[in-house]
């Protein structure tokens, strides 16, 4: 399909899943509950959803319990694990229309990233987890000739994952691929904005041939089936990505509990820095538009503090100013739309909250500020440009998950840095320079789990993803690194001399 009128006709024959699924079985919710998905592009519903809470995911838990005890999943060789999980990424790709329509309708997303971003990041995530377990060897301790010490990695046993809306198919392949190929069995509570998808993927990894039970998925709310999960004591780990806020909350549930592991990553605050000197200031400007407006701004990377050197300073705010016309909001059926609405009628008062403090604040409005597209009933905000800003102010400080950019005027790099690291984030920042010397200290001397140098947002599932500080802890996204997160490691001593 290539156009709005073709793209259109499909959304109105979408059939989405809408229960939960446990033991490889759809369920209506044990009390009957349901909620409303609605696209963010018009406002209307898409389907009632199932509304799991603590009675399901108590169910969900003992499912996935029973099928990891019984080694259904846990017992097959990694060769076997990993088979199915590139099943599961060829039948993504065979079903990437069908996905790509649940994720621009659940979320907003234009048509054209669904499919080259999220869709795309699934597939090739479990075909790379799939490929690379059964390549990876354990280890033997060097001791002297009356020991063998073996150093061997298990799965943890339940692993309960709480995905966001922003990315869904991305983040969830993040999350469930290296747990699956370790031999875990999930539970999996997606954002209440975006089950959809999940439930939809969660139903091709059957016919993958992950046994029943090994991969359950029950929607529903934070406050009752994610806090179900994360105080649940038959549940060993809970991977989870979103706020610093219900990050904290995990590390508390896990204290009341069974000190299950938890890992997050929980946002950011990004400075992008440009220095006069940077190689080509006409591509680090274009980037900007990339790095804030794209999706939304709805990215725990986005690089919402763009910090200028004052020699550049004026000119890069005019020219920041004049993209925003590139990046106004469409319609996200339309393949030409490069950016959506915001997720939901919450998150756009969030959004336009923070426009009214940058302005109550004396930031200088360069552009945007308001809602746009008001009569499709959809949650559309224009891109927001402050200048002026001081690191003090609220759209400083505040990771606002919008189209929102605050410019920071700095002197010198000791300057940067410092406006830089003054944040509770830690997750990511970007560096623009012709100087080498300046681009290494900078990098090592910036908190931030990823630093780019001369682009925006560049890597790939072979490095790892996560911040320092409020941005997250307990392990990686992506990569090999990522399995630490969902195994244990175990040592076993063995006597080989005599009389022990």
């Amino acid at each position: 399909m290539t156009t709005l009128a073709e793209w259109t006709d499909a959304a109105s024959k979408v059939e989405a899943r809408n229960k939960i699924l446990i033991d490889g079985e759809w369920h209506d919710a044990a009390d009957g509950a349901t909620f409303d998905t609605v696209n963010p592009a018009t406002g209307e519903v898409i389907t009632a959803v199932a509304e799991g809470k603590d009675t399901d995911i108590d169910r969900a838990v003992a499912s996935a319990r029973a099928a990891f005890d019984d080694g259904r999943w846990a017992r097959k060789s990694p060769r076997e694990r990993g088979q199915a999980l590139i099943r599961l990424a060829e039948l993504i790709e065979e079903n990437a229309e069908e996905l790509q329509l649940l994720e621009t309708l659940d979320v907003g997303k234009p048509i054209r990233y669904s499919r080259r971003v999220d869709v795309a990041q699934a597939v090739h995530t479990y075909s790379w987890y799939g490929e690379a377990i059964d390549k990876l060897y354990d280890d033997i301790a060097p001791t002297g000739p009356n020991a063998l010490g073996l150093i061997t990695r298990e799965p943890i046993g339940v692993v309960g994952a709480v995905t966001p809306w922003n990315f869904p198919m991305m983040i969830n392949s993040w999350k469930l691929a290296p747990a699956l190929a370790a031999g875990n069995s999930v539970v999996l509570k997606p954002a209440e904005q975006s089950p959809l998808s999940a439930l939809r993927v969660a139903e091709l990894a059957l016919e993958a041939g992950i046994p029943e039970g090994v991969l359950n998925v029950v929607p529903g709310y934070g406050e009752t089936a994610g806090r179900a999960l994360g105080l649940h004591p038959d549940v060993d780990g809970v991977t989870f990505t979103g706020s610093t806020e219900v990050g904290k909350l995990f590390l508390k549930y896990a204290g009341e509990s069974n000190m299950k592991r938890v890992s997050a990553e929980t946002g950011g605050k990004t400075p992008n820095i440009i220095f006069a000197d940077a190689p080509d200031l006409g591509f680090a400007i274009g980037a900007v538009g990339f790095s804030i407006f794209w999706n939304s701004g709805e990215m725990c990377i986005a690089g919402s503090r763009l910090l200028v050197e004052r020699p550049v300073y004026d000119e890069v705010v005019e020219k920041v100013g004049e993209l925003t016309s590139g990046w106004q909001p469409g319609n996200p059926l339309d393949p030409e739309t490069k950016a959506g609405p915001v997720v939901d009628e919450s998150q756009l008062d969030r959004v336009m909250h923070y426009i009214d403090r940058g302005t109550d604040q004396g930031a200088r409005l360069v552009a945007g500020g308001n809602r746009a597209m008001t009569d499709t009933g959809g949650y559309f905000v224009e891109p927001t440009v402050f200048a002026d800003v001081d690191n003090s102010m609220d759209v400083a400080r505040d990771e606002i998950f919008g189209p929102v950019l605050s410019i920071i005027p700095f002197d010198d790099a000791d300057e940067a840095l410092a406006i830089g690291n003054d944040t509770r984030y830690g997750l990511s920042a970007a560096i623009w320079t012709s100087n080498l010397n300046r681009a290494h200290t900078m990098s090592a001397a910036l908190k931030a789990g990823t630093v780019w140098v001369n682009n925006f947002d560049a890597s790939d599932i072979t490095a790892p993803f996560g911040g320092y500080k409020e941005s997250g802890f307990g392990g990686k996204d992506k990569s090999l690194l990522a399995l630490d997160k969902y195994t244990n490691v175990k040592t076993t001593w063995i006597n080989l001399g005599r009389g022990g």
